[in-house]
């Protein structure tokens, strides 16, 4: 039943984006938030058909951390789930996200669209400073900008590769920054094709505030992050066993 419903999950996942990608066209002709609006449709929809399908719920705690206004939101990264599973959350996210991504036709070009702060992974002086003007822009305009401080997917109690560019952008944007532990990759893991049931949970961690030395800010990021979701991890991995 596992695989015949992972096989089911990922069709109509698939076939959603493709439809998402029909139905937006529109967006291309009106202002930028009808398309930030249908994204987070999608992403409601396929917690939903993760739900029905394949016996994954969602979880989300410390909603009383996410305060309003430009902020820095530093999440853990283990799955493609919360690439679009945490837009809703906020009032007017913008991920930063891989400058490959933006070349992928439609996708890409809806990405553009929504604002979002595509960056050259190449890790040069120029590629962090044109991250930093354009995340410092959205958090001016009150938009909350969503980063992956390790800059790629890691397996769950994989040995933590934090880049520096968090810091960078923290410093320049001037705003608190909410870290985020989360242990999708327990039921949605990196480069395979099973769905476990069970509970994704999402933990927002109390804000650290703006104006720390970038050091300073870093050892707090990953301190707070590595420790809640190793917590995570441990708890998806208990329930996942009992399924």
């Amino acid at each position: 039943m596992l695989i015949f419903r992972s096989l089911l999950f990922n069709i109509l996942f698939y076939l959603g984006i493709l439809i998402c990608l029909i139905v937006a066209l529109p967006c291309f002709v009106l202002p930028r938030r009808a398309i930030c609006r249908v994204i987070a449709t999608w992403a409601r929809v396929n917690m939903m058909m993760m739900r029905v399908v394949v016996g994954t719920r969602v979880e989300f705690r410390g909603r009383e951390h996410l305060p309003e206004g430009g902020l820095l939101v530093a999440s853990k990264h283990q799955s493609f789930w919360e690439t679009f599973a945490l837009l809703p959350l906020f009032s007017d996210g913008v991920y930063v996200l891989k400058k490959e991504l933006t070349r992928i036709p439609f996708f890409g070009w809806y990405a553009l669209k929504a604002g979002m702060i595509p960056i050259d992974r190449s890790g040069t002086v120029s590629a962090i400073k044109e991250m930093m003007v354009k995340g410092k822009a959205a958090g001016d305009a009150g938009r909350q900008v969503i980063i992956f401080p390790e800059g790629t997917r890691r397996a769950p109690g994989a040995e933590p590769d934090y880049k520096a560019g968090t810091a960078y952008l923290y410093r320049r944007l001037g705003k608190p920054c909410l870290p985020v532990a989360l242990n999708s990759g327990v039921f949605w893991p990196r480069r395979k094709f099973l769905r476990y049931p069970g509970t994704i949970i999402v933990e927002f961690l109390p804000p650290i505030p703006a104006g720390l030395k970038p050091e300073e800010f870093s050892n707090a990021m990953q301190e707070a992050i590595e420790t809640a979701s190793t917590r995570l991890w441990h708890e998806g991995m208990r329930e996942r066993d009992r399924d």
